[in-house]
C-alpha cells in the first residue's frame, strides 16, 4: 500500500477522495486503455509525417503502454495532442513560472481504498492505496497521464505531485457515465473571446494584438462610426462579433501588401486611427445604407470587405506622400468613387441630366488625382447615360 495525504469528500452520498500522488506512482498505478474496434483497432490517432519537426516522444514504447479492450471507454489517444502537452510540460519545467498539470485528473480505483482520518470525524487524513501494477483507470486526463509518463524521465529527482480525485471502485456504468458528462459538455470558449485573450494575455501574436486594439477603438470610441456596433466577447449589445474582423485584420497585417516589413509594420502602429477615420469616411459615402435598417452594410462579410480593399486606399496615400490616417487625405481618395457612386445612383432614378453633370465631376476629380481609372469610368458612365435616353 501507498500512503498519500488526501481530503474526504462527500455529494449526494457518493465519497471520494482528493489526494497527491507523485508522478511515479502515476506512471505505475494508472493504465491506460482505449475503446477497441476489432481489427481495425487503432489506439493512437495520427499519423507521423516525414516533415514533421521531431517528437520529443518515444511513440513505439509510448504505444505498448496503451492497451485496448471492448469494455474500455476512453478514445483514441491523439498524437499531435501528446506532443504538444510534452512540450507544454518542457517549458514549464525550464520556465518554472507555472505548473503543468493544474487541475485535478479523475481517476477510479478497481480495488478498496482505506482511508485513515487525523482525528474522529475529520475530512483530512491519510489514503491508503494498494501497490498494484495498473490499479487505477483515469476517468479524465488520459492524454496529460500519458505525456506526463512520456516525459517522465527529463524530471530527474524533482519532486513533481498530481492533483487528483479518486473513487473508490465506481461502477463501470458510472465510470462511463461520468467520461460522456465530462466530454461531452464542455463549455466552449466563444472565438470573439479566444481572440480577446490571444491578443493580449494569452499568448503574444503581434499581428492579432493589433487586430484586436483595431476592433477596441472602432467600438469603444464615440467618434467612431461602427460605436457600439462590436460584440467584444461574440455576445451582448452589437451587430457583429469581433472573431471575423480580427483574423481578416490578422491575415492584412501578416501580408506584404503595404510594401515591406518595415511598412507593414508602421501601419500596424498606425492602424487604429487609420481604421476609425476610414470607416468614418465609408459611413459617409455610404449615409443612406449605412444609417439605414434594411441594409446589410455592417455585416461581417460586408466588413471584412472594407478591410480588404483598405490596402487600396493606403497605396494612394503613399503615391499621395499624405498621411496614412490622416481624415481629410483618406476621404479625399473615397471623393472620386463618391461622386462615381452618385452619377450611378442618378441614372438609376432616371435623372439622366444630373448624372452626366456628376459624371463630369468625378473625371475632372480623377484628373487631379491622376487616377488612372478616371478616363475608362467616365467614357462607359456617358455611354450608359446617352444609350438609356435614346441620346447616341
Amino acid at each position: 500500500m501507498i500512503s498519500v495525504a488526501a481530503i474526504r469528500m462527500q455529494q449526494f452520498g457518493v465519497q471520494f477522495y482528493q489526494a497527491s500522488l507523485s508522478a511515479n506512482d502515476i506512471d505505475k498505478l494508472v493504465r491506460f486503455e482505449v475503446l477497441d474496434y476489432g481489427e481495425q483497432a487503432q489506439p493512437v490517432r495520427g499519423g507521423r509525417k516525414k516533415t514533421a519537426a521531431p517528437s520529443k516522444v518515444n511513440w513505439d514504447l509510448l504505444e505498448r503502454r496503451i492497451a485496448s479492450s471492448d469494455k474500455a471507454y476512453q478514445r483514441a489517444i491523439i498524437r499531435r495532442k501528446i506532443d504538444e502537452l510534452v512540450q507544454y510540460y518542457e517549458q514549464c519545467r525550464q520556465a518554472r513560472d507555472l505548473p503543468s498539470i493544474a487541475g485535478a485528473v479523475i481517476i477510479s480505483c478497481d480495488e478498496a481504498l482505506k482511508f485513515e482520518p487525523v482525528d474522529e470525524g475529520s475530512p483530512l487524513g491519510t489514503l491508503k492505496v494498494p501497490e498494484r501494477e495498473g490499479i487505477l483507470r483515469a476517468i479524465d486526463g488520459q492524454h496529460r497521464l500519458l505525456a506526463l509518463h512520456a516525459d517522465i524521465d527529463r524530471f530527474g529527482d524533482e519532486r513533481f505531485t498530481v492533483p487528483a480525485i479518486i473513487f473508490d471502485r465506481l461502477p463501470e456504468d458510472h465510470v462511463v457515465q461520468m467520461f460522456v458528462t465530462i466530454n461531452a459538455k464542455h463549455t466552449r470558449l466563444n472565438p470573439s473571446h479566444l481572440v480577446s485573450l490571444a491578443g493580449r494575455q494569452l499568448y503574444s501574436d503581434q499581428n492579432l494584438a493589433a487586430a484586436h486594439d483595431v476592433i477596441r477603438a472602432l467600438t469603444e470610441r464615440e467618434d467612431s462610426a461602427l460605436h457600439g456596433d462590436i460584440k467584444l466577447l461574440g455576445v451582448g449589445r452589437g451587430r457583429v462579433a469581433q472573431a471575423p474582423l480580427a483574423q481578416e485584420l490578422k491575415r492584412l497585417f501578416e501580408s506584404d501588401v503595404f510594401g515591406g516589413a518595415k511598412k507593414s509594420a508602421d501601419f500596424r502602429d498606425q492602424s487604429q486611427r487609420f481604421f476609425v477615420n476610414y470607416f468614418k469616411q465609408v459611413a459617409t459615402l455610404f449615409s443612406t445604407a449605412w444609417n439605414g435598417r434594411k441594409y446589410s452594410i455592417k455585416s461581417a462579410p460586408a466588413l471584412r470587405a472594407f478591410i480588404r480593399v483598405a490596402p487600396d486606399v493606403v497605396q494612394r496615400l503613399d503615391q499621395e506622400h499624405a498621411e496614412r490616417s490622416d481624415y481629410r487625405a483618406i476621404g479625399y481618395e473615397f471623393y472620386f468613387h463618391g461622386r462615381r457612386l452618385e452619377t450611378d445612383r442618378a441614372m438609376h432614378v432616371g435623372d439622366y441630366a444630373r448624372a452626366e453633370l456628376l459624371a463630369e465631376r468625378a473625371r475632372a476629380i480623377g484628373r487631379r488625382g491622376d487616377l488612372i481609372d478616371a478616363e475608362r469610368v467616365y467614357s462607359v458612365q456617358l455611354f450608359e447615360i446617352r444609350r438609356d435616353r435614346d441620346a447616341l
